[in-house]
Protein backbone atom coordinates (compact mmCIF):
# COMPACT_ATOMS: atom_id res chain seq x y z
CA UNK A 1 0.00 0.00 0.00
CA UNK A 2 1.39 3.42 -0.94
CA UNK A 3 1.34 6.29 1.54
CA UNK A 4 -0.40 9.26 -0.13
CA UNK A 5 2.04 11.81 -1.54
CA UNK A 6 5.02 9.49 -1.20
CA UNK A 7 6.62 6.47 -2.80
CA UNK A 8 6.77 4.63 0.52
CA UNK A 9 4.83 1.38 0.68
CA UNK A 10 4.28 -1.55 3.00
CA UNK A 11 6.59 -3.71 0.87
CA UNK A 12 9.52 -1.32 1.15
CA UNK A 13 12.81 -2.97 2.13
CA UNK A 14 13.96 -2.76 5.74
CA UNK A 15 16.33 0.13 6.30
CA UNK A 16 19.03 0.98 8.83
CA UNK A 17 20.14 4.48 9.81
CA UNK A 18 22.65 5.82 12.29
CA UNK A 19 21.55 7.62 15.42
CA UNK A 20 23.65 10.61 14.31
CA UNK A 21 21.91 10.77 10.91
CA UNK A 22 18.52 10.41 12.61
CA UNK A 23 19.27 13.28 15.02
CA UNK A 24 20.53 15.60 12.27
CA UNK A 25 17.67 14.82 9.90
CA UNK A 26 15.06 15.33 12.62
CA UNK A 27 16.65 18.71 13.43
CA UNK A 28 16.62 19.58 9.72
CA UNK A 29 12.93 18.70 9.45
CA UNK A 30 12.11 21.08 12.31
CA UNK A 31 13.60 24.08 10.49
CA UNK A 32 10.97 26.34 8.88
CA UNK A 33 12.23 26.01 5.29
CA UNK A 34 12.04 22.21 5.48
CA UNK A 35 9.22 21.56 7.96
CA UNK A 36 6.53 21.50 5.27
CA UNK A 37 8.64 20.88 2.17
CA UNK A 38 7.29 18.38 -0.37
CA UNK A 39 9.87 15.72 0.60
CA UNK A 40 9.45 16.01 4.35
CA UNK A 41 6.46 13.63 4.63
CA UNK A 42 8.25 10.92 2.68
CA UNK A 43 11.41 11.33 4.74
CA UNK A 44 9.47 11.21 8.02
CA UNK A 45 7.85 7.95 6.86
CA UNK A 46 11.28 6.48 6.11
CA UNK A 47 12.60 7.52 9.54
CA UNK A 48 9.58 6.00 11.28
CA UNK A 49 10.24 2.55 9.82
CA UNK A 50 14.04 2.55 10.21
CA UNK A 51 16.16 0.45 12.54
CA UNK A 52 18.53 2.85 14.33
CA UNK A 53 22.14 1.92 15.14
CA UNK A 54 25.04 3.71 16.76
CA UNK A 55 27.36 5.04 14.00
CA UNK A 56 30.18 2.73 15.15
CA UNK A 57 27.87 -0.28 14.61
CA UNK A 58 26.78 0.69 11.07
CA UNK A 59 27.42 -2.07 8.52
CA UNK A 60 29.56 -0.89 5.60
CA UNK A 61 26.97 -1.90 3.00
CA UNK A 62 24.32 0.66 4.11
CA UNK A 63 23.70 4.06 2.50
CA UNK A 64 24.12 6.70 5.19
CA UNK A 65 24.31 10.46 4.89
CA UNK A 66 27.26 11.54 2.72
CA UNK A 67 27.67 8.04 1.30
CA UNK A 68 28.53 7.53 -2.36
CA UNK A 69 26.50 4.67 -3.84
CA UNK A 70 25.97 3.07 -7.23
CA UNK A 71 22.50 2.11 -8.46
CA UNK A 72 21.34 0.24 -11.51
CA UNK A 73 17.96 0.74 -13.17
CA UNK A 74 16.84 -2.88 -13.44
CA UNK A 75 14.70 -2.09 -16.49
CA UNK A 76 17.20 -0.17 -18.63
CA UNK A 77 20.43 -1.51 -17.12
CA UNK A 78 21.66 2.06 -16.73
CA UNK A 79 24.00 2.59 -13.78
CA UNK A 80 24.51 5.81 -11.83
CA UNK A 81 26.67 6.87 -8.91
CA UNK A 82 25.23 9.40 -6.46
CA UNK A 83 26.08 11.01 -3.14
CA UNK A 84 23.34 11.33 -0.52
CA UNK A 85 23.69 14.78 1.05
CA UNK A 86 21.94 17.38 3.17
CA UNK A 87 19.99 20.03 1.21
CA UNK A 88 22.73 22.69 1.51
CA UNK A 89 25.15 20.38 -0.37
CA UNK A 90 22.74 19.20 -3.08
CA UNK A 91 23.94 19.59 -6.67
CA UNK A 92 22.22 17.44 -9.28
CA UNK A 93 24.89 18.27 -11.87
CA UNK A 94 27.46 16.67 -9.53
CA UNK A 95 25.11 13.74 -8.66
CA UNK A 96 24.70 15.00 -5.08
CA UNK A 97 21.10 14.20 -4.15
CA UNK A 98 19.38 15.82 -1.18
CA UNK A 99 17.89 13.57 1.46
CA UNK A 100 14.79 15.77 1.12
CA UNK A 101 14.38 14.85 -2.55
CA UNK A 102 11.94 11.96 -2.87
CA UNK A 103 14.53 9.59 -4.32
CA UNK A 104 17.04 10.75 -1.69
CA UNK A 105 14.75 9.85 1.19
CA UNK A 106 14.06 6.49 -0.44
CA UNK A 107 17.80 5.76 -0.69
CA UNK A 108 18.60 6.47 2.95
CA UNK A 109 19.29 3.23 4.81
CA UNK A 110 19.23 0.87 1.83
CA UNK A 111 21.81 -1.92 1.68
CA UNK A 112 23.79 -3.21 -1.26
CA UNK A 113 21.54 -5.65 -3.12
CA UNK A 114 18.27 -4.03 -2.03
CA UNK A 115 15.90 -2.54 -4.60
CA UNK A 116 13.19 0.10 -4.52
CA UNK A 117 10.35 0.71 -6.92
CA UNK A 118 10.25 4.35 -7.88
CA UNK A 119 7.59 6.36 -9.74
CA UNK A 120 9.02 9.18 -11.81
CA UNK A 121 7.13 12.13 -13.29
CA UNK A 122 4.85 10.97 -16.09
CA UNK A 123 3.76 7.85 -14.20
CA UNK A 124 6.65 5.65 -15.33
CA UNK A 125 8.10 3.26 -12.73
CA UNK A 126 11.74 2.42 -12.17
CA UNK A 127 13.21 -0.39 -10.14
CA UNK A 128 16.50 0.79 -8.68
CA UNK A 129 18.95 -1.66 -7.08
CA UNK A 130 21.95 -0.65 -4.96
CA UNK A 131 25.01 -2.31 -6.51
CA UNK A 132 27.78 -0.80 -4.43
CA UNK A 133 28.95 1.79 -1.94
CA UNK A 134 32.30 3.35 -2.75
CA UNK A 135 32.32 5.62 0.31
CA UNK A 136 30.48 5.53 3.62
CA UNK A 137 31.59 7.90 6.42
CA UNK A 138 31.08 5.32 9.17
CA UNK A 139 33.14 2.67 7.34
CA UNK A 140 35.90 5.30 7.04
CA UNK A 141 35.87 5.94 10.80
CA UNK A 142 34.04 9.27 10.49
CA UNK A 143 31.54 8.78 13.30
CA UNK A 144 30.97 12.46 14.15
CA UNK A 145 31.00 14.14 10.72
Amino acid sequence: MTIPGTNVNDNAPAIVISSLDLQRIEELLEQPPHRDSPGSASLRAELARANVLDPAEMPGDVITMNSVATFVDETSGESREISLVYPRDADTAANKISVLAPVGSAMLGLRVGQSIDWKVPGGRSLRLRVTGISFQPEASGQFHR
